[in-house]
């Protein structure tokens, strides 16, 4: 398990210091290919749980400690260690004596002292240090305060409903490929695989246990795809037709592109402005037997990459904080200041200002991000309006959501995302 420790320690640490988890950890496994499976397992979950749990552990630390640590690694393996035994399985004993092995990685001495002292001062204090962080809203909620208090101010009736759905692990989602059959009888196939789920919807089963891919029936014919529920509502809402000129736009890693062609036979163009990305939708595209044209592209600057013909659907999947998804990127909420918001909004501006030149009249836009906040969904829609004439929002139906508004607030079936479909006029 020290292992594991010390690894996710290192991650921590390198995500607080501003960088994404999933490539740290993709950058820690390929510099330590020795490991073992579930080292790497554990040290995956070590991580993902700390960073989701950082701002309660590190009032917890703040508490234990007599004053602050100048030694990262201990500081971060501190808080690994906390998570564990605040939220872990493991034994107590066991996660404690695998920190202090851990702490000789410093090879200093003070090192394995100092650990063990706090961890079993946190075993023998925690009903104390629990009520000391009573009006403590960052180690209530565990994301930074600005956060808290913008949800607050905006969402009034569900915010903390909000908070805390992001806390939750994410379900798995499987989007059943309309063209290979119905979700009914995929799931009975899942059933029969001994996979246990449950049809969410039309289109959408949710397994009980997320499971690797490689076991899942069909997946590698393109009979499913792993995407969120909320996700899905994309493709169905963009409403294209057999025969209709589609963009994608900011269309990586490809999930609603796949969607989009197992709903219509229509001529899809997949633009995004990372290359290396779009290799990812060409090999999901190749799964799912699908073809599209895909183009590098700035979805801000079309001139540089459109052919001068109209398309009747727009997807516009505009790049945003990514507030509404935080429990699949734990990270976000530490790596998003408050003032990125405002870069955020003026790219989504000027990106939806470039694509709407591109939409045929009669042709529909949607508009889609998967963030909560008010500034990069209604509010730059009402903007986008009064500063086009020639643009109705049309009323957004589904099951669960019937609203011109579009807004989907994370929960247990779904991420947070907002949409809105506009019609050219």
């Amino acid at each position: 398990m020290h292992i594991s420790q010390q690894l996710a320690a290192q991650a921590v640490g390198q995500v607080l210091d501003g960088r994404n988890l999933s490539t740290v950890l993709e950058d820690i496994f390929r510099r330590h290919a020795s490991i073992t499976p579930q080292q790497r397992a554990v040290a995956q979950d070590l991580s993902y749980g700390t960073v989701r749990f950082y701002g309660r552990l590190q009032a917890v630390l703040d508490l234990l400690l007599q004053k602050p640590l100048t030694d990262e690694y201990i500081h971060h393996l501190l808080l690994v260690a906390l998570y564990q035994l605040s939220f872990d399985r493991a034994a107590s004993h066991t996660v404690v004596n695998q920190a202090v092995l851990a702490a000789t990685k410093t090879k200093k001495s003070w090192a394995k002292g100092l650990v063990n002292a706090v961890l079993r001062n946190f075993l023998r204090q925690q009903p104390e240090l629990e009520s000391h962080l009573e009006g403590n809203e960052e180690a209530l909620y565990s994301y930074p305060q600005w956060w808290i208090n913008k949800l607050r101010q905006q969402y009034p009736q569900s915010w903390q409903a909000m908070l805390e759905a992001g806390n939750e692990h994410p379900p798995m989602t499987l989007r059943v490929n309309r063209r290979h059959g119905d979700a009914d009888s995929y799931l009975q196939e899942l059933h029969g695989a001994g996979l246990a789920a449950t049809l969410l919807g039309d289109d959408a089963v949710v397994l009980e246990r997320p499971t690797p891919v490689g076991r899942i029936p069909g997946f590698g014919e393109g009979r499913s795809s792993v995407q969120d529920y909320g996700a899905q509502f994309a493709a169905l809402a963009l409403d294209a037709q057999d025969g209709m000129r589609v963009l994608d736009a900011c269309c990586a890693p490809g999930g609603k592109t796949g969607h989009v062609l197992e709903l219509a036979d229509v001529a899809m163009t997949a633009m995004d402005n990372d290359e290396q990305r779009l290799q990812r939708v060409q090999e999901n595209l190749d799964r799912l037997q699908l073809k599209a044209k895909l183009v590098v592209g700035d979805a801000a600057t079309p001139d540089t990459w459109w052919d001068g013909v109209p398309y009747d659907r727009i997807l516009a999947d505009v790049p945003c904080t990514a507030s509404g998804i935080v429990r699949r990127h734990v990270d976000i909420k530490w790596l998003r200041r408050e003032q990125d918001i405002s870069s955020f909004t003026q790219q989504q501006a000027v990106i939806l200002q470039g694509l709407w030149r591109l939409l045929a009249k009669g042709g529909k836009l949607l508009y889609v991000t998967c963030s909560v906040f008010h500034e990069e969904n209604q509010q730059q829609i009402d903007q986008f309006l009064h500063a086009h004439a020639d643009a109705k929002l049309l009323p957004y139906r589904h099951a669960q959501l019937e609203t011109t508004q579009g807004q989907l607030y994370p929960g247990k079936e779904h991420d947070g995302f907002f949409y809105a479909l506009l019609q050219k006029v």
